[in-house]
């Protein structure tokens, strides 16, 4: 019987839990602030900060919201992080991409304060990642680690299949994966485009996470009979419904779960799991800023 694994119910359960940290600062007269900076018009981008502004609400963060017109400047993008830096209010920081053509998003990552880098991606938290002494976790790689501990998936002496090497989910899930710590210890093969015979890697696997954004490229003739298949890819395809489309994985579900002994849906896996993990980050910016030791799930 194949194991669907429930990102709301574990990602509800994170948020649940992180009331304790958080009621742990307010009694340190600490309220942990996100900023959210959205510079663009595409309606993912904004249903999903939208989102990350709901679960903000429902645990007890404050939400510090900007708009800025995809048409700005992109010193005045720059100038609003250097504000938010400097605010003793803001513990957090994330300017959600993709920014327009005439920003150059890698300067952004930059900007943005390492102490508030709620995301992970500024050079310091990768470099510190990387040595095994991460400030944060990026927020989807750490969400799979915790749905894999969830599911009592052991990962120590598992062979791990990666198929993506993003700097957002593919190079630092492997490189959590490989750490000397409580989820790590496995043994990763990074996959990519231009890997021979994907297939040939995937069947090998324990362990598969796809992240590549091209919809459904593994199938279940890939896979080895009692795999665990963590999905990360969230894609839009032309569908004959009401919508005119349907979202899909990096995986083709129906026949892969004819294979996993595990494995995550599309949408409600990984998904709810980042914004889960973004709001855990924020509350260990607070702490950290306010030196307040706090417990977290």
């Amino acid at each position: 019987m194949t194991t669907i694994i429930d990102g709301n119910e574990v990602a509800e359960e994170i948020r649940s839990d992180l009331t304790d940290a958080i009621d742990t600062l307010a009694d340190a007269g600490v309220t942990p602030g996100l900023a959210t900076v959205l510079m663009s018009e595409d309606p993912a981008s904004e249903t999903y900060v939208a989102m990350k502004q709901r679960d903000c609400e429902e645990v007890g963060i404050e939400a510090f919201d900007y708009e800025l017109d995809p048409e700005t400047p992109a010193d005045e993008l720059y100038s609003l992080v250097d504000d938010l830096n400097a605010d003793d209010d803001v513990h957090g920081i994330l300017v959600q991409m993709p920014v327009p053509d005439h920003v150059d998003d890698r300067t952004v990552l930059r900007r943005i304060d390492p102490a508030k880098d709620v995301d992970g991606f500024h050079p310091e938290n990768v470099g510190r990642l990387v040595a095994g002494d991460a400030r944060f976790k990026p927020c989807t790689p750490h969400g799979v680690q915790k749905l894999l501990d969830a599911v009592d998936v052991e990962t120590e002496g598992a062979d791990v299949v990666v198929v993506g090497r993003s700097d957002i989910v593919g190079k630092p899930m492997a490189n959590l994966l490989i750490q000397k710590a409580k989820g790590g210890n496995a043994t990763v093969t990074v996959c990519h485009s231009r890997t021979t015979d994907l297939a040939e890697k995937t069947r090998e696997a324990d362990i598969v996470v796809a992240a590549t954004g091209v919809p459904e490229l593994v199938t279940g003739d890939m896979l080895s009979d009692g795999v665990v298949v963590i999905d990360v890819g969230v894609n839009r395809v032309d569908a004959d419904n009401e919508k005119g489309y349907e979202l899909v994985g990096d995986v083709d579900f129906d026949s892969a779960k004819e294979k996993a002994s595990a494995i995550t849906p599309v949408p409600g896996g990984v998904g709810p799991m980042t914004r889960a993990m973004l709001l855990w980050n924020t509350v260990k910016a607070a702490a950290e800023s306010a030196d307040v030791d706090v417990d977290l799930p």
